[in-house]
């Protein structure tokens, strides 16, 4: 149905895609073109999986539908991986987004690193928290999450464990 791979240089145009204002209704609207290339070449000089990976979502047509990916963050004195996807309209409710979650949390987990994976969509998003659901994140409660920085929004904080024998990892 779907496979990850590796964020490259190609994938520019899919990154402008996702950069719509219906994309990024629940994300502070859509980035200059600036910040989209940075963004971009952000996703490409960011290559260790220990640390987090970008990934376009590709169809077994070779259509790239969307993006998803995972990345280290402080949380609530822990360091955690936190992970964010989006999918284009004209693949929309189909799964891809649920299938690409799965598929993040294998390779989440294949680090052997930390603990938790979180998710942290819009509380106005009912489609990706119902991926959160879907992919068997719990929903820990409503949090103050700062998203583009500088603007706090309103999110769910929805956990996933990785490594139930994992201790926590404190943030530094």
């Amino acid at each position: 149905m779907l496979r990850l791979e590796r964020w490259s240089d190609g994938d520019l145009d899919l990154l402008r895609q996702k950069n719509a204002p219906e994309m990024r209704e629940h994300l502070g609207g859509p980035e200059t073109e600036e910040a989209v290339l940075k963004r971009h070449r952000r996703y490409l000089e960011d290559g260790d999986p220990q640390v987090g990976l970008m990934f376009a979502i590709v169809l077994d047509t070779g259509e790239r539908a969307g993006t998803i990916g995972y990345w280290e963050r402080p949380w609530r004195d822990e360091l955690v991986y936190e992970t964010g996807w989006g999918v284009l309209p004209a693949y929309q409710g189909r799964g891809l987004a649920s299938a690409a979650a799965q598929a993040v949390i294998e390779v989440a987990r294949e680090q052997r690193r930390l603990r938790y994976l979180h998710a942290f969509p819009s509380v106005d998003h009912p489609a990706s928290n119902a991926v959160c659901k879907k992919a068997g994140f719990t929903l820990l409660g409503e949090t103050d999450f700062e998203y583009p920085p500088g603007t706090l929004m309103r999110s769910n904080d929805w956990r996933l464990e990785l490594h139930p024998t994992f201790g926590a990892r404190k943030a530094t």
